[in-house]
């Protein structure tokens, strides 16, 4: 009997929904300090990048790649920070930041520099929107 894919409940609860992507669930982080995007592969059980297939491992890429040319296309970043680290939500997920020399963080990493922001109703509304139509989504 195989494990049905569920997400972590702290990813669900410090993120949103952008798109279904054919392995992954991309996800907004619910921080405007950051355009940052989070993709949760659906494979039951996944806690490390070793732990996908071998089919698995090149879409989570390709994801991956689209993901980050999505921020670069509609926030022109300075630099991109892609991460999986997983010290926190076991889960196996992927980070993708656009980052500028003007952020909170520069040149630090986003984790525990300053205070989340959530994202208020109207902007998690556009942010979602514009990203889901430059996905096509």
């Amino acid at each position: 009997m195989s494990v049905a894919w569920h997400i972590d409940p702290q990813l669900a609860n410090d993120s949103h929904p952008v798109a279904a992507l054919p392995l992954c669930d991309l996800r907004l982080m619910d921080d405007e300090n950051y355009p940052w995007l989070v993709l949760v592969p659906r494979v039951p059980g996944a806690v490390e990048l070793i732990d996908l297939g071998e089919a698995e491992r090149p879409a989570l890429m390709q994801e991956i790649d689209r993901s980050a040319r999505l921020l670069r296309g509609l926030f022109r970043p300075d630099k991109l920070n892609v991460a999986a680290l997983g010290n926190i939500v076991a889960q196996l997920h992927v980070h993708v930041i656009a980052r500028f020399h003007d952020d909170p963080a520069w040149p630090a990493p986003v984790w525990g520099r300053v205070s989340a922001r959530p994202y208020g109703p109207e902007a998690l509304a556009d942010r979602v929107r514009r990203l889901r139509g430059a996905l096509g989504a």
